[in-house]
C-alpha cells in the first residue's frame, strides 16, 4: 500500500455542482471552478452520482483545459448510470440532475463500467483517486454489510490492482460513516478515505477510531462537509438535515468563541479540519466563483492560539483532537 498525498489542503467537492437541492446556472458552475483554480485550488472531487452526472461534465469541460499533472482528480464508483427519460425533477436530492437513473454495482466489471463511463462524461483519460461510494449503513439499510462484501471482492480488488499496474494512484472509500473504513482497514489495503461531515468543528466521531487506524494502516484522509452542510457557514442545517435543539446549541457556543476572537467561523472550520496529521485535504463545497475564493483565503486566515485554547477549556473540542497553533 502506498501512502499517496494529493494535492492541498485544500481541494473542492463537486456535490453542489451537480444541483445538490438547489439548481447551480451553468455560467455560475463554470465560474465557481475556475475561480478555485485562481486560487490555487489543484485538488477536485466529483462523482457519478452528483447530479446523475452533471458534476462529472462539469468539471471536465474546465479540467480539461488545464495541464493533467497540475492537479489531482478524484471520483467515485459503486452506482451505474442509465438514459431514462422519466427520473423526477428532484432526482435522488438532486434537482434538474441528468437525465439518468442509477444502479448499485459494487463488483470488478461494474467497477470497470464506471470509471469507463466516468472518462466519458469528463472527457479525461485519468483518474489518481477512485473511491467505492456510499457503502454503508446509511444508504443500503441492514444489508450494507452484504454490499460490504461485495465491494470488498470485487471493487476493491479491482482497483488494488489497478493501482499496481500504475492506473491509478490510490483507492479508498467515499463514506459519511466511520464503521465501513474501519472495516476495509482489516481486509483491504485502502491508501486513503473520503470522509464527509464526521470531523469537523462539532462533530468528532472519526477521530476516536477511525484516524488512528489510518495512521497505524499509514492511510490518509480527505475531509469533505467541513461546515456540516451549512450549519457552521451561517445556516440551520446539520448533515443536509435541520439542525436539532442540542447540535444549534453547541454551534451557537462555537460561534460565540469565534465572536469574542473575531474569527470567522468558516475559517475555524476549515483550519480545525485540516490540522490533523492523518488528514490530507479538506474539500468544502461551493457553488459560486465568491465561495472558492473565500474558501480559499478563510484556509489561510490568521487565527490566535488563544482560540484554540478557548474552544478546549470550553469542552468544545476534545482533548486529543489537534489544533493549528503555533
Amino acid at each position: 500500500m502506498t501512502s499517496y498525498i494529493p494535492h492541498g489542503p485544500l481541494g473542492m467537492g463537486s456535490a453542489p455542482l451537480g444541483n445538490l437541492i438547489t439548481e447551480v446556472p451553468e455560467a455560475d458552475a463554470e465560474a465557481c471552478i475556475a475561480a478555485g483554480w485562481a486560487a490555487g485550488i489543484r485538488h477536485y472531487d466529483t462523482a457519478p452520482h452528483y447530479g446523475a452526472g452533471l458534476a462529472e461534465h462539469r468539471l471536465g469541460r474546465f479540467l480539461r483545459t488545464r495541464p493533467r499533472d497540475e492537479y489531482t482528480l478524484s471520483t467515485k464508483i459503486g452506482r451505474i448510470l442509465h438514459a431514462d427519460d422519466r427520473v423526477p425533477e428532484l432526482n435522488e436530492n438532486f434537482l434538474h440532475a441528468l437525465p439518468f437513473r442509477r444502479s448499485i454495482d459494487y463488483s470488478a466489471a461494474g467497477t470497470i463500467r464506471s470509471l469507463q463511463d466516468s472518462q466519458q462524461r469528463m472527457g479525461l483519460t485519468r483518474f489518481d483517486i477512485v473511491y467505492i461510494h456510499d457503502c454503508s449503513e446509511d444508504w443500503h439499510g441492514p444489508a450494507w454489510r452484504d454490499r460490504f462484501a461485495e465491494a470488498m471482492t470485487g471493487a476493491a480488488r479491482e482497483l488494488s490492482a489497478m493501482r499496481a499496474r500504475g492506473e491509478i494512484r490510490g483507492w479508498g472509500m467515499g463514506l459519511n460513516m466511520v464503521e465501513p473504513a474501519l472495516a476495509c482497514l482489516d481486509v483491504a489495503t485502502p491508501d486513503i478515505f473520503l470522509i464527509a461531515g464526521r470531523y469537523t468543528l462539532i462533530d468528532h466521531t472519526a477521530l476516536a477510531k477511525l484516524f488512528p487506524a489510518c495512521a497505524a494502516n499509514g492511510a490518509k484522509v480527505v475531509l469533505g462537509g467541513p461546515y456540516n452542510s451549512g450549519l457552521l457557514a451561517g445556516g440551520t442545517t446539520f448533515n443536509y438535515e435541520p439542525a436539532q435543539a442540542d447540535t444549534m446549541a453547541r454551534a451557537q457556543a462555537v460561534r460565540t468563541v469565534c465572536d469574542r476572537h473575531g474569527v470567522d467561523i468558516k475559517a475555524a472550520a476549515l483550519q480545525f479540519c485540516a490540522a490533523h496529521p492523518v488528514v490530507a485535504a479538506v474539500i468544502p463545497g461551493p457553488r459560486t466563483a465568491v465561495e472558492a475564493t473565500q474558501n480559499a483565503m478563510l484556509i489561510q486566515s490568521d487565527i490566535p492560539g488563544q482560540f484554540w485554547r478557548d474552544l478546549r477549556h470550553a469542552g468544545l473540542l476534545p482533548d486529543e483532537a489537534p489544533t493549528p497553533e503555533p
